[in-house]
């Protein structure tokens, strides 16, 4: 469908303000079906049939909306969507988010990125419109934590709450907690000391899953019983890129009572070992962790892991040994080091050559054929190679020798070692 007259059109003069309500659908029937096709367009409305209702997932981020517009628009074509998303526009006063919102009745997810908004006050009764939500994106808004604080007030159903790019460096914890939110992505702040993020433990007590992914948190500092009344719920937890530098703060995560999942990558601590190592090591301290860095653990991988662990530790001194390590001692017993076993296959032998009454040792490669090795044997044993018969004694196998009768055969194929013997005969014998 060719686009209107007018959308798209640049010009050197400031443009509009532009309204949610002029975000309008244009639509289509789809013959045979007469199935109705929303397509969003800027300021623009082309057909509007007896009652259409936009999708119930409307997204109109990028559009330079700066204000809500006819509400009475936005009621009439919003009746049904549950998810909207706004981001990215230039909504910097919550009166009009305010006005959006409290004209989209079955919402629960709210979008707000990457809007201005920090440049308004969020009062109560506007955040009151919001009640419905159950996820609210806030990422890149540089929302104030008193605005989060009025949000939490005024959103008693609230389960998962973004708040990336914020530039946090600490947290402000309000009167009253939130017993509603599961999720918290508060990813790419500045909140490097623990005394921070531990208010986020006493602000959402029931929290099940929180991403603290960029925040290069230096150390967890918190003794143990703490931990567990601080984070009772806590069942996944990212430190992706964090600052942890010491093992001490992988072995705190054991005093969240209910932890299944952790996200590790990128941090100081793990740097100096392989790849092997990191999640071996890390498995092996944290015996309730059934998810790690996104991957399940099973239980072939926890034992291996377990045991890889005392075979890590074996060595060490024991003033340095983790508490961990006597754990498993317990539970495998003292285990010897793994025998380093070579399986590569042997790249050349020490053989005897024997011909006529003489005897030569001498150092021949596998990966050649019996051609080849004729062609190495001529100037010893003195014949033309057409006249060269071989045969190969194994000097630890039952049977005689054996004939190398095929030239194109590669050396290898015999199972030749170190010690065995090479018979040469003429053929005009």
């Amino acid at each position: 469908m060719a686009t209107p007259a007018g959308l798209g059109r640049t010009s050197s003069a400031a443009p509009p303000p532009i309204h949610a309500a002029d975000v309008t659908p244009r639509t289509q029937w789809c013959a045979p079906c007469y199935m109705q096709l929303a397509i969003i367009h800027v300021k623009v409305l082309v057909y509007r049939a007896d009652r259409l209702n936009l999708p119930s997932v409307l997204v109109l981020n990028s559009c330079g909306i700066t204000c809500a517009g006819d509400e009475r628009e936005i009621a009439a074509f919003c009746a049904h969507v549950s998810e909207l998303d706004l981001s990215d526009n230039r909504l910097e006063d919550w009166r009009e988010v305010s006005k959006i919102v409290s004209n989209v009745p079955q919402l629960e997810f709210l979008n707000l990125s990457s809007n201005p908004l920090n440049l308004s006050v969020l009062e109560r009764t506007c955040a009151g419109s919001f009640s419905g939500v159950r996820k609210l994106v806030l990422n890149n808004s540089k929302a104030s934590w008193d605005t989060v604080h009025t949000i939490l007030q005024e959103l008693p159903d609230l389960e998962e709450l973004f708040l990336c790019l914020n530039d946090y460096e600490t947290v402000s914890c309000p009167t009253i907690c939130c017993h509603s939110l599961k999720l918290l992505h508060i990813t790419d702040n500045n909140l490097q000391d623990w005394t921070e993020i531990r208010k986020l433990g006493v602000m959402f007590p029931s929290l099940d899953t929180l991403v603290l992914a960029n925040n290069h948190l230096n150390a967890i500092e918190e003794p143990d019983d703490s931990l567990a009344r601080l984070f009772p719920n806590l069942r996944s937890i990212s430190l992706h890129k964090s600052g942890l530098q010491s093992w001490e703060d992988i072995d705190k995560l054991n005093s969240f009572p209910k932890l299944e999942e952790v996200r590790l990558l990128g941090i100081p601590l793990l740097q100096p070992y392989t790849t092997e190592e990191r999640r071996k090591l890390v498995i092996a301290r944290l015996p309730s962790v059934s998810k790690l860095n996104g991957s399940v653990v099973t239980d072939g991988e926890r034992e291996d892991s377990e045991r890889f662990f005392i075979r890590y530790y074996v060595d060490v001194p024991q003033e340095e040994v983790p508490f961990r390590y006597h754990e498993l001692i317990t539970k495998y017993g003292k285990l010897e080091p793994l025998a380093e076993v070579d399986l590569r296959p042997q790249s050349s032998a020490k053989v005897e050559v024997h011909f006529n009454d003489q005897v030569e040792e001498m150092s021949i490669r596998l990966d050649q054929t019996v051609a080849e090795l004729k062609k190495q044997l001529k100037t010893l044993v003195q014949l033309p190679t057409s006249n060269m018969l071989l045969y190969y004694f194994d000097h630890e196998a039952p049977f005689g020798p054996e004939e190398m009768k095929y030239s194109s055969r590669a050396l290898h194929s015999f199972g030749i070692r170190d010690g065995d013997k090479i018979y040469v005969e003429s053929k005009t014998k």
